[in-house]
């Protein structure tokens, strides 16, 4: 059989102005988006050789008219926050008259939402895309192609890293793992990637690390898993010592940050060896400091020790938590947003996300909603805006009204840089040397100096700041600096937060 050739355009929506877009922080590095989108670069790597390939991210840069007509296919992948975006993008790319394949987390939920999409290849790529391209071959397509069989990711290849303009992101990304041993009851991780952590090989991911490396990246490397510790015993015998031998003989190129639960805690081996690594960050899903609300949504790994003790211990070790907060639990009292704030602010945990519960499609949580007729709508995908997608046992308007009372505090300059402050006097970072400041942050320091120190309202708090840690925590001068950018960002966002509330009340 003759083998086609195509030109494919490979196509990644816009993010809103969200927590984590960091949108207004990366102005101040000159950066366009956090992160590049791993999966369509992956989804390259795996189409045949021979094909032409363009990647446009719409979060650093424009698409064009002439780009979709050059594509003989578009294929474009999404997170659910991307919805809107995505919509647009996919109206416009059939108005001219494209073929449009979608795939990804918001199509594998959500997929019966775009009727005007052509093909779906959902769930996972390494099981659907090549049935998907066998039948493009026979001319025989089918419109969705969908399949629980979990892969075997050791045959993932490695990302077309060529083509992404890597200086318009703040950091680049790689995956080592999939799926979650743990079920919290809100969380569609394991809808998407099933609870056993399925993981990629030692060779694999040095080969990964090379290729980034040959690229002439040197900077923050952000590892995707679900769970980067969900499988210890391979990580500690295997993976981590790689990476270790690895980065010493490069003299530590990248700084690696990551996701884990918070029994990271409970193994001082396992943080020795990601700090010998250069991991020097985690996010971690806290989500409550009620204990009945983490019963609840059965997040039993939280639920039955000292939630700040185990965050000062892992920030003894060398690692910066940045952390998940979520309320509107059906055990959430009403004393939980003063609660919230009261551990945002002496655990040190600069970075807190803190958002309203939602349920997302297929997850435990919408079920028994669902069940108890309680939805309202489908999941918006971002967890720090102003809704809520069911009815909640507290009166709605104190759920919301306490909820912004905690964005409007915990990001208000003098809990902020306080919070800053608290965090690095526990902070131990393994390195022994000084933190220098990079080119680009040098410039971002600068601007920092006449955005924040000048012009900001938090003036005073922020030369504050930046002569405490001088001389009081000056290896860490530059992460501090760093901090109170993403304070600037941060301020935004619940500003904009409480501005649509204000709009919805007058709505209503």
């Amino acid at each position: 059989m003759m083998r086609i050739n195509k030109k494919i355009l490979l196509l990644y929506p816009e993010y809103p102005d969200t927590f984590w877009s960091f949108k207004h922080a990366l102005k101040f590095v000159s950066k366009k988006a956090a992160f590049p989108p791993l999966g369509l670069l992956t989804v390259a790597a795996m189409l045949p050789t021979g094909w032409e390939l363009k990647l446009v991210d719409m979060n650093t840069g424009r698409l064009s008219d002439k780009d979709i007509k050059w594509a003989d296919m578009v294929f474009i992948s999404a997170m659910v926050v991307q919805k809107d975006s995505a919509k647009a993008v996919i109206k416009r790319c059939k108005k001219m008259g494209a073929t449009v394949v979608a795939g990804g987390p918001l199509f594998t939920t959500q997929h019966e939402e775009f009727s005007c999409v052509d093909h779906f290849v959902l769930d996972e790529a390494e099981v659907t895309l090549p049935p998907f391209l066998s039948d493009l071959e026979k001319g025989c397509l089918q419109r969705v192609y969908s399949s629980r069989v979990r892969p075997d990711i050791s045959i993932t290849p490695i990302p077309r890293w060529d083509l992404v303009q890597k200086k318009k992101y703040s950091s680049m990304v790689v995956q080592y793992s999939r799926g979650c041993p743990f079920d919290c009851e809100f969380c569609d991780i394991v809808v998407l990637n099933g609870h056993m952590p399925r993981t990629k090989g030692r060779e694999q991911m040095i080969r990964e690390l090379d290729a980034l490396y040959a690229t002439g990246w040197r900077d923050s490397v952000f590892i995707v898993d679900d769970n980067f510790i969900g499988n210890k015993r391979k990580l500690k015998a295997e993976m981590l010592p790689a990476i270790i031998e690895w980065s010493q003989k490069r003299h530590f190129p990248f700084s690696f940050h990551t996701q884990t639960s918070i029994n990271l805690a409970d193994d001082n081996e396992l943080t020795g060896l990601m700090t010998r690594a250069n991991f020097n960050m985690v996010f971690v899903g806290i989500e409550s400091p009620n204990k009945d609300s983490l019963t609840e949504c059965g997040k039993s790994q939280n639920s039955s020790r000292d939630l700040i003790a185990a965050v000062k211990k892992l920030q003894h070790a060398g690692l910066e938590v940045q952390g998940g907060f979520i309320v509107g639990f059906d055990s959430d009292p009403v004393s939980i947003f003063q609660d919230v704030i009261n551990f945002v602010q002496n655990s040190g945990v600069v970075t807190a996300m803190v958002g309203l519960l939602h349920a997302p499609s297929g997850t435990r949580l919408h079920k028994r909603l669902e069940s108890e007729n309680r939805l309202t709508g489908s999941f918006s995908g971002n967890n720090t805006d102003m809704s809520i997608n069911f009815v909640p046992k507290m009166n709605v308007n104190k759920l919301m009204d306490g909820y912004r009372r905690i964005i409007n505090t915990i990001y208000a300059p003098n809990q902020y840089y306080a919070r800053v402050k608290t965090f690095l006097r526990e902070y131990r970072p393994k390195r022994s040397k000084i933190s220098v400041m990079k080119s680009q942050n040098i410039g971002a320091f600068f601007k920092s100096l006449w955005v924040l120190g000048v012009r900001g309202k938090e003036r005073w708090y922020f030369w504050n700041l930046m002569f405490w840690t001088a001389f009081k925590r000056p290896r860490s001068f530059s992460l501090s600096m760093s901090m109170a950018i993403y304070g600037f960002h941060f301020r935004k966002i619940a500003e904009e937060s409480a501005r649509q509330f204000k709009l919805a009340q007058a709505v209503i």
